[in-house]
């Protein structure tokens, strides 16, 4: 399940507004961890992202929570966004 892509590939923000394309559970799950905070919907991608690497439920189902903490987070770069709508929502990256 590491490398299975997703249907279609999630794009986020990250750093100074850089995009990022995630394209498989793997890299969702290794972006939700870094991510510098504790709220519900990161918990929930977390939990998400671990349960399909354990092969517990389907890949886009991890996708649609990752995507749902994206969203709240504005990290999500919805189709067509030229650019992040604030500048809040910073991953850490020491």
């Amino acid at each position: 399940m590491l490398a299975e892509p997703f249907e279609r590939p999630i794009r986020v923000w990250i750093g100074l507004e850089f995009p990022r394309q995630l394209n498989t559970v793997a890299d969702a799950y290794q972006f939700v961890v870094d991510w510098c905070g504790n709220s519900p919907e990161q918990k929930a991608a977390i939990r998400a992202c671990k349960a399909a690497l354990a092969g517990d439920i389907d890949a886009e189902t991890a996708r649609g929570v990752f995507v749902a903490f994206a969203r709240s987070k504005d990290l999500l770069i919805e189709d067509g966004a030229i650019a992040p709508a604030t500048g809040k929502g910073q991953p850490n990256h020491a």
